[in-house]
């Protein structure tokens, strides 16, 4: 199975580049199945459920969500009403939403997506990710329940998305940090068979902060004081993720390739 994974999408900047891109990608490719991370596509905090339709009709099979999931506020009933969008596995009992679901490819090959959140560093303590994403590669087992199985870790350390990596190694086709929005050069196969990347990068400008034009954080981190909000940067973003192949017998991946098109950074691709 051919599947793409994309980084965190930041404001118009970065809906922009799916919207462009990635229809052509999936042809040139021949991708099987895509999941983007949308979690940042409206305004730079959250998803709204127009934006979230914009980004499955440019081509996202599946949108994973994050921290920010419920900062706009339409998305507590969106995400009620859209099956393709996940939230975080371990985020509040009480959200709705689920933050693991078993799709479909053209082909009828069965794929699990989760999100978990991680717990350093974290704004707020969120249940145990560990024993959350088990349960569920526990339920869905590869080359069983289904063909393969994406994990997005969203979370700020980078030794807790190693660690997860490690903890879900030949139990998951890819596991795949997001959050952070700058994208790590350790894409990899781990030892028994999963494809492996700190973080995926953002969808988005980074001629910027993180995704943010450069004068507000430029002007706090100076002075230590607020003077405007926050906005996404706006010129053209890079397209920044993560391609996959995997054996539909074992769900393991047998290619991984770090994606960057378009925008600032350096390309990269299959």
């Amino acid at each position: 199975m051919k599947i793409l994974f994309l980084g965190d999408v930041m404001g118009r900047s970065g809906r922009r580049a799916i919207t462009e891109r990635l229809p052509q990608l999936r042809t040139d490719w021949g991708l099987d199945f895509v999941v983007v991370n949308g979690e940042n596509a409206t305004s730079g905090a959250g998803l709204s459920g127009a934006h979230a339709r914009i980004l499955l009709d440019a081509g996202a099979d599946v949108v994973t969500l994050g921290d920010h999931a419920f900062d706009q506020k339409d998305m507590m009933t969106f995400i009620a009403q859209e099956p393709r969008v996940i939230r975080p596995i371990n985020f509040s009992k009480a959200a709705p939403g689920v933050g693991a679901r078993v799709f479909q490819d053209q082909r009828g090959r069965k794929i699990l997506v989760a999100q978990v959140l991680g717990q350093v560093f974290m704004k707020r303590a969120f249940d145990d990710p560990f024993s959350a994403i088990d349960a569920t590669l526990r339920q869905y087992p590869m080359g069983g329940q289904v063909q393969a199985s994406l994990v997005d870790v969203h979370c700020e350390a980078t030794s807790e998305k190693m660690a997860m990596g490690h903890f879900c190694d030949g139990r998951a086709s890819v596991v795949v940090g997001t959050h952070t929005h700058v994208p790590t050069a350790d894409a990899m196969i781990l030892p028994r068979g999963t494809a492996y990347q700190t973080d995926a990068g953002m969808c988005g400008d980074y001629d910027s902060v993180i995704g943010m034009d450069k004068a507000e954080p430029l002007n706090r981190f100076i002075t230590g004081m607020p003077k405007a909000r926050f906005s996404p940067a706006s010129e053209e973003a890079t397209l920044s993720g993560l391609y996959i192949e995997t054996d539909d017998k074992t769900g393991k991946a047998c290619r991984v390739e770090m994606v960057r098109q378009g925008g600032r950074l350096a390309q990269a691709g299959p």
